[in-house]
């Protein structure tokens, strides 16, 4: 070890920030190892490093006992008081060694510790970059597809879209370009890696501030979004100026603006709903397409019932219940369906038509009856 190595490590601190103190510890442990290793001796050893000229000692460690049971590890007071009077039992001896080849084992080992030492802060680095990068969208190029899992080009590192992060049913191929957000930063043993979503709720919420200016510039807010991916979302807005239709900007002209955002997610459908600080109301907006006659509220329990023309149950209900199952995500709320008329409702008239709490239909043949009336 040398100056010009003590230059690099600085160099390297500059460059990398990665810490002169933090290679010289890792290496003082792995000189150790590398001399137990290659000289094969159980000695207790320890390696002191110059941290000013890179001068390397090494020394053997030998406790002082009164009686000696293990020659290569213990020494006699009797004998430790020859090399200095100062010593009395439990104290520990230093015995500088210099083994034939040890510059040789100590250049190659410093090599190996500051190579994983700048692999470990360059995964650090990337880990610190993207973690702040949470939830934010991206578009990526899909570069491979293993094992279900899709791989995506984001230049110095690779995300990875696993298979519940994958719109179901959607095609992907090599070299498709996809908008996604950062879902996750895990950190593994090959270094940190970037989960990405096309699922996720927020890659809606990502998609809308990029085509709505009103929402981006903080004009409209988005106040919640329910969705299952690749079939049918629910997005809650209001704006914050009277002046300003929410609905209209974020259709736009002629349906523009959804429209982009429905192509980017393959067709997926996607319900616009004004939010509504009164929570009749905004049931009633979320349970669109369906027209509700009235909610009747249990504020303590966070649940309502909504009563809806019998024409239009299974539209309220939706297809295996996914119009209120998403109405209830939305709102926050446990919502039950219940018939306008029970007296002249043709389909079940028991218990309840979609169970709130579980959010599943309890009558399969209430959704046959009305099949024609689903959208």
């Amino acid at each position: 070890m040398n100056k010009e190595f003590i230059e690099a490590l600085d160099e390297l601190e500059k460059s990398k920030g990665i810490s002169k103190d933090v290679i010289f510890d890792a290496l003082e442990t792995a000189l150790v190892s590398s001399f137990r290793k290659n000289f094969q001796t159980e000695q207790n050893v320890v390696v002191d490093i110059n941290r000013e000229t890179g001068d390397i000692k090494l020394y053997s460690q030998k406790t002082v006992v009164d009686e000696v049971e293990d020659d290569v590890n213990e020494i006699s007071l009797k004998d430790a008081k020859k090399i200095s009077s100062k010593y009395k039992v439990g104290d520990t001896v230093n015995f500088e060694e210099a083994p034939k080849e040890y510059g040789r084992i100590a250049a190659q080992t410093a090599k190996q510790v500051v190579i994983q030492k700048i692999k470990d802060a360059e995964r650090e680095r990337i880990h610190d970059e993207f973690i702040v990068r949470q939830g934010e969208i991206i578009t990526g190029q899909i570069q491979r597809i293993s094992n279900k899992n899709i791989f995506i080009d984001m230049g110095k590192v690779e995300g990875i879209i696993p298979p519940s992060e994958q719109i179901p049913n959607e095609v992907y191929k090599m070299g498709d370009r996809l908008k996604l957000v950062i879902s996750e930063i895990r950190k593994t043993s090959k270094g940190p890696q970037i989960v990405l979503s096309r699922a996720k709720a927020i890659l809606v919420r990502r998609l809308f501030e990029l085509e709505v200016p009103e929402i981006s510039e903080g004009l409209i807010d988005i106040y919640s979004i329910a969705r299952e991916a690749g079939s049918r979302s629910k997005i809650a807005v209001y704006a914050k100026d009277d002046s300003i239709d929410p609905l209209g900007a974020c259709v736009g002209q002629k349906g523009q603006r959804v429209n982009s955002i429905v192509e980017e997610l393959n067709g997926e459908k996607i319900d616009i709903i004004i939010y509504n600080e009164n929570p009749e109301i905004f049931i009633k907006n979320a349970l669109s397409p369906a027209d509700v006659v009235s909610c009747e509220i249990n504020e303590e329990e966070k649940s309502a019932i909504a009563i809806v023309p019998n024409s239009q149950i299974s539209l309220a209900i939706g297809k295996q219940g996914q119009n209120v199952r998403l109405a209830a995500r939305l709102t926050t709320w446990k919502i039950d369906i219940h018939p306008e008329d029970p007296s002249t409702f043709t389909g079940p008239t028991s218990e309840p038509y979609y169970d709130a709490d579980n959010q599943e239909i309890l009558n399969d043949s209430l959704i046959d009856l009305f099949r024609n009336d689903e959208e």
